[in-house]
C-alpha cells in the first residue's frame, strides 16, 4: 500500500482544526494550548501505527475526541484525555509522560482508560462483564472516563467494516449487552441510539437492511405529513409570539426493530415511526408554563391520546431528562407524538452530562445523574458476587423505564419500573432495608413482594430483630438491592462458620479427635468440601448431623484404608484448601421464580458445567434446552424468543430454602399458638411463612407453612413441635 505522507499529513491537520471548530463548550486560549499539545503528544506516539482499514492510527483518538468534544460535550480535559486514551496502553509512552506535559487531571482519566483496557479481550464474555464491572469502579476515579469510553466503543462500531465477520459480530452483541444501555443511562440518547443501530446492522444486517429500506421508501410521505402538521403549528404558535424551531425525527431503526419483535407486528402497523420536536426560547422560570401553554394550543386543534401524555417536566426521569410528550392525532387520520422542550431541556437530552453542568448553579439541588452515580458507588461497594452476576443485576436498572413514588412525608422518588415494595425499602436507607419487617402501601400493609405504581404512598416498617433471608433476593430486581442483601447473607454465612467451628470442636472432641490442620485437611476431603470455611458453615446450620461425623470417624481412625483414599482424592482436588471463601457446591438446576427442578438437556453449542451462569429455552420436540449466558446463540434466543426463554440458575442442595408445610392435630389449650410459635422462633434457621389454627369442641387442626435450609433441621423442629403439651400428630404433606 502506497502511502502519501503529504496528503495524509493535510488530512490530520484538518481533522484536528474541525475538533476545535465544533467543540460544544466555549474554548479558552490556554484549552486551545493544552489541547494542542496533547494532540502533538497523540501524533508522535501513533506515528507508526495504522488501523484495520490501513488509515493512520491517529484518526481513531482525532475522531473519538471529536465524538466527545460536539456529540458529549464534554471540555478541553476531556477532549485531551481523548486525543490520548490508546497511548498508555499501546505505545512507548507512560502516564507520568502525560502528568507531566498536559496536566494532573488529564493523566489520571488516561490511567482510568488504561485501567480498563488493562484485561484483554478474549473469547470469554465473562472477562467481557469483569472488564464492565472495572470499569465502573473507575467511578471513584471520574465519570468522564466511562463516557470516553463509550465514545471509544462508538467510533469503533462506526469503522467496523475492515474487520472479520466473527469480530464484528462479537464486538457488536457486547456493545448491545454493555455500552449502549449505560450510554442511556448516562443520558446520552443520541449516541445510545447510534450504538443501537450500528449493532443491529452487524448482529442481523437482513434485518437491518430491511427495515432501513422501508424507512428510505416511507420517507416521502412522511415528509410531506411533517411539513403539513409543521406549517399548521408553526401558524398557530406564531400568534401566541413563540420563538421556536420544529424538527422532524425518525424512529431509529433499532426501536423499530425491537417494537416489531415485542409486539409481534410489521413494520406497516407501527404507527409512531416519527416524532415532532417543538424546542422554544424561555427562562427557567417560565419554561413549565410555556410548555403547558403550547400542550394547549395543540391538543385545541388536534385529539390527544390521553394514554399517551408523558409529563417529564414536572417529574424528571433520574437521568435528567426533561420534556413533555403528547400523542395526536394529526393530518389524515395519523397519530402523531409531539416533543415539547425549551432549549435548556434539549440540550440536557442531546448532551446528556455536559450539559448538566452547563446549566447547574448555585447551591441547585443534585441533578438526576449525580444521585445515580451515587447509588452506583454504594452498589459496587457492596458486590461480592462474580461479575456475570453483577452485570445481569445491573442491567436490570440501566433500561429500565421509571415510576414515581411518595414517601409518608409527601417527598417524591423514582425508582425503575417493576420495583417491589423491599426495592423501596433499600432504595431510600440500606439500614432500612435490611431491618425491613413490613410495608404500607397507600396505607395497606403489603407483601415486600408487591410491585409498585406511580403515585403510591409507600411506608416502612422495622425492626431490629429482623436480617436479610436469601428468599429476599427474589423480591427485588434493583441491583443496589440485591448487592446489599447478598452482602449481608455472606456476612451472616461468616457468623454461622464462626459458630460451626466451635461446635465442630464440641464434637470431634466427644469422638476423641483433635481439631487441627490435619483433620480439617481429612474432614475436608471426606466430604469433598471446597475449604474449611464451608465445612464450619455447614455444621453451623446443622446440615451435617452426627450420623455424618460419626462416618468420618470411623474413617480416621482406620488408617490404612484412610491413607489411599487421601491419595486418590487428593489428586482430584485443583482448589486450595486453605482458602477461607465461602464457595457453593453448585449441584442442582432449578427453574424460574418457584425454583423448580424440570427434566432438561444441555446445549451443544456452549455445553454449560454446574456454577455456570444460565438460562433455560423450552424447544418445540426437545423440552428444556439450558444454555450458558454467553453461549453465542443467547443474545439471538433472548432477543427474538423472550417469551420461551425460562430463567435458571445452579443451586447448591445442601443450604438451599425448602418450603415444608405441617398440619397438627391435637387437644386445644390456652396459650398453645404462643408456644407452637415460641417453639419454631427457637430454632435456628426456620422462618415461619404462613401459620392457621382451628378449634372446634376443644380439638385443633394447625397449618404451618415454614421454610428451612434442610431435612435435618426440619427434622429436629418436628421433633420439638411433638413435645408440646396438647399435640397429638404432626403430619408433613
Amino acid at each position: 500500500m502506497i502511502i502519501d505522507q503529504l496528503t495524509e499529513n493535510k488530512a490530520i491537520a484538518k481533522q484536528y482544526k474541525e475538533l476545535l471548530r465544533i467543540s460544544y463548550q466555549t474554548l479558552s486560549e490556554t484549552d486551545k494550548k493544552i489541547i494542542r499539545l496533547a494532540f502533538d503528544m497523540a501524533v508522535e506516539a501513533h506515528s507508526n501505527q495504522r488501523r484495520k482499514s490501513g488509515e493512520a492510527y491517529i484518526f481513531h483518538p482525532i475522531n473519538v475526541a471529536k465524538i466527545v468534544a460536539e456529540q458529549i460535550g464534554l471540555d478541553a480535559t476531556s477532549i485531551c484525555a481523548a486525543l490520548l486514551h490508546d497511548v498508555v496502553e499501546d505505545t512507548k509512552f507512560y502516564i507520568e509522560d502525560i502528568e507531566r506535559n498536559i496536566g494532573t487531571d488529564v493523566a489520571k482519566i488516561v490511567h482510568g482508560l488504561t485501567k480498563i483496557s488493562s484485561l484483554k479481550k478474549d473469547k470469554n464474555i465473562s472477562l467481557q462483564a469483569e472488564n464492565f464491572r472495572k470499569m465502573l469502579l473507575t467511578l471513584n476515579d471520574d465519570v468522564r472516563v466511562i463516557i470516553i469510553k463509550i465514545a471509544d466503543r462508538l467510533h469503533n462500531m462506526q469503522t467496523m467494516d475492515a474487520m472479520p465477520e466473527y469480530k464484528q459480530v462479537k464486538i457488536a452483541s457486547e456493545t448491545l449487552y454493555i455500552y449502549a444501555p449505560l450510554a442511556h443511562r448516562i443520558g446520552l440518547y443520541n449516541v445510545k441510539t447510534e450504538l443501537e443501530d450500528l449493532s443491529l446492522k452487524y448482529t442481523e444486517p437482513k434485518r437491518y437492511e430491511s427495515i432501513k429500506l422501508k424507512i428510505e421508501e416511507t420517507k416521502g410521505a412522511q415528509e410531506s405529513f411533517i411539513k403539513t402538521f409543521s406549517k399548521f403549528l408553526k401558524h398557530e404558535l406564531s400568534k401566541e409570539r413563540f420563538k421556536f424551531e420544529i424538527k422532524g425525527r425518525n424512529k431509529s431503526i433499532y426501536s423499530i426493530h425491537r417494537k416489531m419483535l415485542t409486539k409481534n407486528i410489521s413494520f406497516e402497523k407501527i404507527y409512531d415511526k416519527f416524532a415532532l420536536r417543538i424546542i422554544y426560547k424561555s427562562n427557567k422560570n417560565n419554561e413549565k408554563f410555556l410548555a403547558w401553554k403550547i400542550y394547549s394550543i395543540i391538543t385545541d386543534h388536534f385529539t390527544p391520546n390521553p394514554t399517551r401524555l408523558r409529563d417529564w417536566i414536572s417529574a424528571p426521569k433520574s437521568t435528567g431528562y426533561e420534556a413533555l410528550h403528547i400523542t395526536v392525532m394529526g393530518p389524515s387520520n395519523k397519530w402523531v407524538e409531539v416533543q415539547i422542550r425549551s432549549e435548556r431541556m434539549n440540550e440536557i437530552a442531546e448532551k446528556g452530562y455536559a450539559a448538566h453542568y452547563k446549566y447547574k448553579q448555585g447551591s441547585q439541588k443534585d441533578i438526576g445523574i449525580e444521585s445515580w452515580l451515587n447509588r452506583i458507588q454504594e452498589v459496587l461497594e457492596n458486590n461480592t458476587g462474580n461479575a456475570v452476576d453483577f452485570v445481569e443485576d445491573f442491567k436490570l436498572n440501566l433500561y429500565a423505564e421509571e415510576i414515581f413514588v411518595f414517601t409518608p412525608q409527601g417527598d417524591l422518588k423514582s425508582l425503575p419500573q417493576g420495583s417491589t415494595a423491599l426495592d423501596f425499602a433499600f432504595f431510600i436507607h440500606t439500614e432500612i432495608g435490611k431491618k425491613t419487617r413490613g410495608v404500607r402501601v397507600n396505607d395497606r400493609l403489603v407483601p415486600l413482594s408487591k410491585v409498585l405504581e406511580s403515585g403510591d404512598q409507600i411506608e416502612v416498617i422495622t425492626s431490629d430483630k429482623i436480617k436479610p433471608s436469601k428468599n429476599w433476593l427474589d423480591f427485588v430486581v434493583t441491583s443496589r438491592a440485591r448487592s446489599i442483601i447478598k452482602s449481608s447473607i455472606n456476612d451472616d454465612k461468616k457468623i454461622h462458620a464462626e459458630d460451626g467451628k466451635e461446635i465442630l470442636r464440641r464434637k470431634l472432641k466427644s469422638l476423641k479427635i483433635p481439631l487441627n490442620d490435619k483433620t480439617i485437611r481429612q474432614m475436608l476431603l471426606f466430604f469433598k468440601f471446597e475449604n474449611s470455611q464451608d465445612l464450619y458453615y455447614r455444621i453451623g446450620i446443622g446440615s451435617m448431623d452426627n450420623k455424618k461425623l460419626k462416618a468420618f470417624a470411623n474413617d480416621y481412625n482406620n488408617t490404612l484404608l484412610n491413607f489411599f483414599k487421601r491419595r486418590v482424592k487428593k489428586s482430584e482436588r485443583k482448589s486450595n484448601i486453605d482458602d477461607d471463601k465461602i464457595t457453593e457446591k453448585y449441584d442442582t438446576l432449578v427453574f424460574g421464580k418457584e425454583k423448580e427442578t424440570l427434566a432438561h438437556s444441555f446445549g451443544n453449542c456452549c455445553n454449560p458445567i454446574p456454577g455456570d451462569s444460565v438460562f433455560g429455552f423450552i424447544t418445540v420436540n426437545e423440552g428444556v434446552k439450558v444454555h450458558h449466558k454467553e453461549c453465542p446463540n443467547s443474545l439471538a434466543l433472548q432477543s427474538n424468543f423472550a417469551y420461551r426463554v425460562i430463567s435458571a440458575r445452579w443451586v447448591d442442595s445442601s443450604s438451599e430454602e425448602y418450603n415444608a408445610i405441617l398440619k397438627l392435630t391435637g387437644i386445644d389449650k390456652k396459650g398453645l399458638v404462643n408456644e407452637v410459635s415460641k417453639t419454631i422462633s427457637n430454632n435456628m434457621n426456620v422462618n415461619i411463612n404462613k401459620i392457621n389454627f382451628d378449634t372446634e369442641d376443644s380439638f385443633f387442626t394447625g397449618e404451618i407453612h415454614v421454610s428451612v435450609p434442610n431435612k435435618n433441621i426440619l427434622n429436629k423442629l418436628v421433633q420439638n413441635l411433638s413435645r408440646v403439651n396438647g399435640i397429638d400428630k404432626i403430619v408433613r404433606e
